[in-house]
């Protein structure tokens, strides 16, 4: 959170009232005398800059702090319908869609099949989100913009340029393309790292500065949470775990290399080695393999066994560069968590250095709605962020941000 100490430029003001409103957003209502003490601010500039926020219709007052003599301090707390903003976590067969007010409470949800690698993926994307949004109001909660969160490599600094060997895309710049169809701010996040932002800012993560999300079933990704701020690494590219390499052969990863550990412990790398020996049949699928797991299965058991340890013994290598605080581990392949379990923590703990053994690991259930609920969360962030070496989106956030400014939300098609 950025902190200039009651400067009387433009860039100091701007910077103070998006660390007034971060400080509520993430603690909740707040007395000015403690937002003062906790950003370093004097009195007088918390009051002049909460002034401005309570008219813009952005704060409210919501409580009086309790009181052991003198006047009752008043507690400053968020518009939730001041604005609204939709996130999207985008899958190779379904979108996950969720709109959240500007107190990051989820309004509705809408889920709908998607085929993310056809020709006009993009266009079905931009028809599907214009169709979601829907005629915008005149009047009523400003639509801020639209976070989406799509598996492989974003570049923020270049309209959301995706690289995506799962669905195919190649140096798409998927954010410029939909904020051109839609007329609306867009973001463009790593679907991990959005998981990691909702883990930050309302889940497991709220309390701790330093923790990563380790998520598995299609794929194996890895959200990295850093002092409080996610961390995305040069262009974009922190983060993909699942091609670390740690075997000389294997199988062939859809990302042209051999040894990755995506390409031995995903899920559909599972299913094919129970095809291959004759554990599964050519039609069958993970859930079949899961449900064999589940009975007792002795060959299905010890795939996950094998995908347990490799796990484990590539997450312990992670504990022992970063040092979190917390592992969380999620996605869909957590559904088959049970068979996992033994082998990744026995690998885990055999792995780690010593002074680093009492890692906390928990399992998080899994819930798209949640990666899509953390890419809203991006949208929101902005308004947060202090407007300093930010992206252009980043901006046009801030600038929708504004009460009775209401500008035509339509693009051309």
């Amino acid at each position: 959170m950025a902190r200039l100490r009651n400067g009387s430029g433009a860039l100091s003001r701007d910077l103070n009232r998006a660390s007034i409103l971060a400080l509520i957003g993430g603690r909740g209502p707040i007395a000015r005398i403690g937002i003062a003490r906790e950003l370093a601010l004097s009195p007088a500039t918390v009051t002049v800059l909460t002034r401005e926020l309570l008219a813009e219709g952005l704060i409210r007052e919501v409580d009086q702090a309790p009181s052991s003599g003198g006047r009752p301090a008043i507690l400053l707390g968020l518009v939730a319908d001041a604005a609204q903003a939709l996130g999207v976590k985008i899958a190779a067969d379904r979108l996950t869609v969720v709109r959240v007010n500007f107190d990051g409470e989820a309004l509705a949800y809408d889920e709908r099949p998607f085929d993310g690698t056809a020709p006009d993926a993009v266009e079905r994307l931009g028809d599907a989100l214009a169709e979601i949004i829907g005629p915008q109001e005149t009047t009523g909660p400003t639509l801020l913009g639209i976070g989406l969160g799509v598996a492989g490599i974003v570049d923020p600094k270049s309209g959301g340029t995706v690289e995506s060997p799962v669905l195919g895309w190649r140096g798409l710049p998927l954010g410029s393309r939909l904020q051109r169809r839609l007329g609306l701010p867009v973001l463009v996040e790593n679907d991990v790292n959005t998981l990691a932002v909702a883990e930050r800012l309302y889940g497991r993560g709220r309390n701790l500065d330093h923790f990563i999300t380790v998520t598995i079933g299609r794929g194996v990704g890895l959200g990295i949470v850093i002092g409080g701020e996610l961390y995305r690494g040069a262009r974009g590219g922190a983060g993909e775990f699942g091609h670390v390499r740690v075997t000389d052969d294997g199988p062939l990863c859809h990302c042209g290399k051999l040894g990755c550990l995506e390409a031995l412990v995903c899920d559909p790398a599972l299913v094919e080695e129970a095809r291959q020996t004759g554990i599964l049949g050519p039609a069958d699928g993970v859930d079949d393999l899961r449900k064999l797991a589940d009975d007792g299965d002795v060959g299905a058991r010890a795939i996950y066994t094998r995908a347990g340890e490799r796990l484990g013994r590539a997450t312990a290598g992670l504990v022992n560069i970063l040092s979190p605080q917390l592992v969380l581990i999620s996605g869909e392949g957590i559904q088959a968590w049970r068979h996992l379990e033994s082998a990744f923590d026995a690998a885990l703990r055999r792995d780690l250095f010593e002074p680093l053994g009492d890692i906390a690991v928990e399992v998080d259930p899994w819930d798209d709605p949640k990666w899509a609920l953390g890419a809203a969360a991006l949208v929101m962030r902005a308004t947060f962020a202090a407007p300093l070496y930010e992206r252009q989106p980043d901006d046009a956030i801030r600038a929708r941000l504004t009460v009775g400014s209401r500008p035509n939300t339509r693009g051309a098609a």
